[in-house]
């Protein structure tokens, strides 16, 4: 809008943000301790600031006003004039043109250089003067939007947690290299919503599609300086606007879009937030939004020395979630995702640091408390990475009822165990079992576990089984950073390999991981990419790697691998054996017969001392079918097939015998890893061996009567 504005009403505190109400534009602004608020109007390029305008009322801090020439389009960005006086925590600094909290959509990419910091830099510390450059030209706008979206009757598809299949991917590498894609779709939300992805989302079966971060976020400097980016998106500035480095057409109907797409093929999309810090780092970090506005309200800050920053996420900075304004600005975010944009759940970043009152993490916080009454947010997925870097933030099986969490723990056992290390069977039965030992206290179900072997930080699942050590050279880091306890083995080779034998073994220890992930008790996530053959060369930290590293490389497929996880999915939802509501009891259900048997590969049930053999490699485990307790939507009792899981993590073949647990009834082979095709019926009393480094899954038959 190049005319310049002549009007300015007092307007209404309330909603938040920049809101166009058919006639105008509404602008309120929280900030506790400024003492004027500017909105800056810029050309339709944004190059050209064009006109100030000074909100002329502040209602319990809420600064705002109403311009009745506003139009959806128009560019703005903020000034807030206050004191600077970093050594008490306010760092106002009008010569920085700040971002709006509550933008809906920003438009330009953040151009670095040193005008974007509020003090001066010199030398090796940081210099206590206000820096008086102006950053404008360099920093993204805020665009007023229109809402309006024809939404038709689309409706979220609600899958039952039982029913969940998660499949973790990121928006831009998911389709940069994808073939079907149209070009200009690549890498883009509407590349998410074309026919040959979801085709392949159905041919796999998965139901919800779990997002890497879409908030807008900043390229941290030091990466663009070396000619790299923030590929992960763990460093958002803006928490109710879609980045638009993942849209084709640079609106924000995109994105809505690809949900209503989505959720027409009966996909659920779920999004990892990042609520815990932001892109503006520590007290060195640059002023591009909260900081300006009210450092002293949106930050945690030392008590001793509110220059500093209290960091419990690793990245500079905590936001204030003690603080009512800033819970509030989450909040109003979580809605704005579910009521606006159609999602239908998160996954919370860090999530412990959430849940923080002074210093420790606390589950019956008033996080947890807003969010538990919320009549929106109580009703959508919720799952927490239940952990961050501060002191106590690992709080894995404990957050409260109503969230998932994942589960490191399951993680580790697994990749423990198909290792061949010692002494995991124990753990190895708790995590089969839905890790009962983590959520069962609280009054929580199987599901609260979301099951993974790989996610996007960290080893894809061919490189879990073809490096024994990290390789992160490309990150400019000497290779010091991503972790290196990663639970892997290479199969006898690091990295790429042409013996057959080492290729074989590799293919079966990821058959391996992906059917026992999915005959598991709890949530399974799948990581994109995996069921493909998806390899970073032993890169485990790829966050800075937007190329083809990252990307999933989609004409060098393994399509064999694709067809067995698509299966192993289908088995699972045709058995509710394997997506329990409760847990096991291990009780009898009839004379001599358990909901749940652990055996040796004798044939028989496992003793105490048994399970504490640190030798011990290879059990089976009986799983009855009409021990299903649960009911489908109509109440009727399900009953299902048994089933018995031999495994065998040691490199030798073990001889398993069957046993007779009905009279009569023999055992069918379903899946083998090591991909025997014997589908003879088995009797019971005879041995099956089971090959080395494999798992073989039995359904029990019973005669026809």
């Amino acid at each position: 809008m190049a005319a310049p504005i002549t009007a300015v009403w007092p307007g209404s505190p309330y909603p938040r943000g920049a809101t166009w109400d058919g006639e105008g534009v509404n602008f309120s602004l929280f900030s506790a301790h400024a003492e004027k608020v500017e909105v800056c109007i810029f050309d339709p390029s944004g190059r050209r600031e064009l006109q100030r305008v000074t909100l002329p009322e502040c209602t319990e801090a809420v600064w705002h006003g109403y311009l009745p020439e506003g139009r959806p389009g128009l560019l703005y960005g903020y000034r807030v004039h206050g004191p600077y006086r970093p050594e008490q925590g306010h760092r106002f600094n009008p010569h920085k043109l700040l971002i709006e909290p509550y933008a809906k959509h920003l438009q330009g990419t953040l151009k670095w250089s040193d005008a974007h910091f509020g003090y001066r830099i010199g030398g090796r510390r940081e210099d206590l003067s206000m820096d008086r450059r102006d950053n404008a030209a360099g920093m993204p706008k805020c665009r007023v939007v229109d809402p309006a979206f024809t939404w038709g009757h689309d409706q979220p598809p609600k899958i039952p947690w039982h029913d969940t299949v998660i499949y973790e991917l990121h928006v831009r590498g998911y389709t940069r290299r994808h073939p079907a894609v149209p070009e200009p779709l690549r890498g883009t939300y509407a590349g998410l919503a074309t026919a040959p992805v979801i085709e392949h989302f159905k041919r796999l079966g998965v139901t919800t599609i779990e997002l890497m971060p879409v908030h807008s976020f900043i390229d941290d400097r030091h990466l663009v300086a070396r000619g790299l980016r923030n590929y992960w998106g763990y460093n958002s500035i803006g928490f109710f606007a879609p980045d638009t480095r993942y849209s084709a057409t640079g609106r924000i109907s995109e994105f809505k879009t690809m949900v209503k797409t989505l959720h027409s093929a009966g996909l659920e999309v779920i999004l990892d937030v990042v609520y815990n810090h932001t892109a503006e780092g520590n007290h060195l970090g640059p002023t591009l939004c909260f900081r300006g506005v009210d450092n002293a309200s949106y930050y945690r800050l030392m008590a001793d020395d509110p220059r500093y920053y209290m960091d419990f996420t690793g990245t500079g900075n905590t936001l204030n979630l003690t603080h009512p304004r800033v819970l509030q600005l989450l909040m109003d975010s979580l809605r704005y995702w579910v009521l606006e944009m159609h999602v239908d759940g998160f996954r919370f970043d860090l999530a412990a640091s959430l849940a923080r009152k002074l210093h420790d993490v606390d589950r019956r916080g008033t996080f947890f408390d807003v969010i538990s009454q919320d009549p929106v947010l109580s009703g959508v997925k919720l799952i927490a990475e239940p952990w961050d870097v501060g002191a106590g933030g690992y709080q894995v099986g404990n957050f409260p009822p109503g969230w998932a969490e994942w589960n490191d723990k399951y993680r580790d056992t697994l990749r423990a165990y198909w290792r061949g290390d010692e002494g995991t069977i124990g753990d190895f039965a708790r995590r089969l079992t839905g890790s009962s030992d983590l959520y069962e206290g609280s009054g929580r179900t199987p599901f609260a576990s979301i099951n993974f072997v790989t996610a996007h930080d960290g080893f894809t699942l061919h490189d879990l089984v073809s490096y024994d050590d990290k390789h992160n050279e490309a990150n400019g880091e000497n290779n010091c950073d991503g972790h290196s306890h990663n639970i892997s083995w290479n199969c006898g080779v690091e990295g790429p390999g042409d013996d057959p034998a080492v290729r074989e073994l590799r293919a079966r220890q990821k058959r391996n991981f992906i059917a026992t992930l999915l005959l598991s008790q709890g949530a399974p996530m799948l990581l994109a990419g995996d069921e493909g053959g998806h390899t970073q060369h032993g890169n485990n930290n790829a966050y800075c790697q937007d190329n083809e590293l990252s990307w999933l490389d989609w004409q060098a497929w393994d399509e064999e691998l694709t067809a067995f996880v698509g299966n192993m999915i289908r088995l699972r939802a045709r058995h509710p054996v394997f997506r329990r509501r409760r847990f096991f009891q291990g009780r009898p259900i009839r004379p001599g017969v358990k909901d749940i048997l652990w055996l040796t590969p004798a044939g028989e049930e496992m003793t105490d001392a048994e399970w504490q053999q640190s030798f011990a490699r290879g059990m089976a485990v009986y799983l009855a079918g009409d021990a299903v307790l649960d009911t489908d939507q109509r109440g009727r009792r399900l009953h299902d097939d048994s089933f018995l899981l031999l495994l065998n993590a040691h490199h030798d073949t073990v001889p398993f015998t069957l046993p007779a647990i009905h009279p009569a009834a023999g055992w069918q082979v379903v899946v083998d890893t090591a991909g025997n095709g014997d589908t003879r019926l088995l009797q019971a009393g005879t041995a099956r061996a089971v090959d080395g480094r494999s798992l073989v899954l039995l359904r029990e038959v019973h005669p026809p009567r």
